[in-house]
């Protein structure tokens, strides 16, 4: 499940606060609760614990695990039942200086669901599965052909990675002096024919093993890309996850972008169509009509001030605070907000006219 550029923000602020804390002993408390796992059978365990830390010879130490465990048994009371996807809790004196007491505790439910069950003692906070929910784990396969170029790539996430570029020995379409029209029509056909069995040689070796692959698109100008994708070149495992076919203007790298351009239909439910759309339709406002939308920081706060604003686009470039801060207005007046990354063009396009730009539910 891959997840929206909101979930990924919050999860990345909630570890980035929670990944400064060190401790010089083994005091601060971490517990993952798996989706459905009875919340109860948590609380006893971490009360067991509590009689298990009296034998710590440290004073200062004891004290501190057995206030963590203490303050998260408290906390996971508040909690009738284990939500939907999971919970992960930390417990700890956080304070600065040893000696002081700055006794906090953390939780959050994950954005997909837990089925690790953790309960850590350690001098920091284990965080390594909240960072791997970060990545991408959902990839397609990108391949742009004609018969003298093609360029294979994989889309993960929002961002186009590059794996393979190869260029066909067919002669161009001028034959040399002395041939025959059929005989150099031999050549060239011999020469795709070359080009397309190492393309689907390619496309086996970095596609056909790769777990989290959701499919394969396939993009090109003319009839080319049907001859390959019909000619009996792609082995069935592997063609059996083309799940698309495109034409193209392009080939290269411009004909992986136009494909990722062209192939919104099929990437629907995938958070790269949803910010390419809403970036999209703010542009086309812009350009056909600019007074029901404004950019930059002071500009789009004063519209939000008043409530004029029916979508909020935040880069995730932005600090934190200035986030919050527009988050904070847009929830008074039921403003959608969308962190927009800068993986994508549009993302970029946004960066650099102020990080900041909104869709007015009116003219100002």
């Amino acid at each position: 499940m891959a997840l929206t550029e909101k979930q990924r923000y919050e999860l990345k602020k909630f570890i980035k606060k929670l990944e400064i804390f060190r401790r010089p002993h083994t005091e601060l408390v971490t517990v993952y609760i798996p989706a459905g796992y009875d919340i109860n059978k948590i609380i006893n365990h971490l009360k067991q614990e509590q009689g298990t830390a009296t034998n710590i010879k440290s004073a200062s130490t004891r004290k501190n695990v057995i206030d963590a465990l203490e303050r998260m048994v408290q906390h996971l009371r508040l909690f009738k039942q284990t939500p939907e996807n999971g919970l992960t809790v930390f417990s700890g004196n956080v304070a600065e200086r040893e000696g002081q007491t700055d006794l906090e505790v953390w939780s959050i439910e994950p954005p997909v669901p837990l089925n690790t069950r953790i309960y850590r003692c350690d001098k920091q906070f284990v965080l390594d599965l909240l960072r791997d929910m970060l990545d991408t784990k959902e990839v397609y396969g990108l391949v742009v052909l004609d018969r003298r170029d093609a360029n294979i790539a994989l889309l993960k996430g929002k961002t186009i990675i590059p794996l393979v570029k190869t260029h066909s020995q067919v002669p161009g379409k001028f034959k040399a002096g002395g041939q025959s029209a059929a005989r150099f029509a031999r050549i060239r056909e011999g020469a795709a024919k070359d080009h397309f069995k190492k393309v689907a040689e390619y496309m086996k070796n970095q596609f056909l093993t790769l777990k989290e692959l959701k499919g394969i698109i396939v993009g090109g100008p003319g009839p080319t890309k049907y001859d390959f994708v019909d000619g009996g070149y792609i082995t069935n495992e592997v063609k059996k996850k083309i799940i698309s076919i495109k034409d193209l203007s392009y080939t290269e790298e411009f004909g992986l972008q136009e494909l990722l351009d062209k192939s919104q239909d099929v990437l629907a439910k995938e958070e790269v169509a949803v910010e390419k759309n809403i970036m999209a339709k703010f542009f086309n406002l812009l350009s056909t009509k600019p007074g029901i939308v404004s950019y930059g920081f002071n500009e789009v706060k004063k519209n939000l001030e008043i409530g004029a604003v029916d979508i909020l686009l935040l880069s995730e470039s932005l600090d934190e605070n200035i986030i919050d801060e527009m988050e904070a207005l847009a929830k008074t007046f039921g403003t959608v907000v969308n962190i927009i990354s800068t993986e994508t063009r549009e993302g970029v396009q946004l960066r650099e006219i102020g990080k900041i730009a909104a869709i007015l539910r009116y003219e100002v």
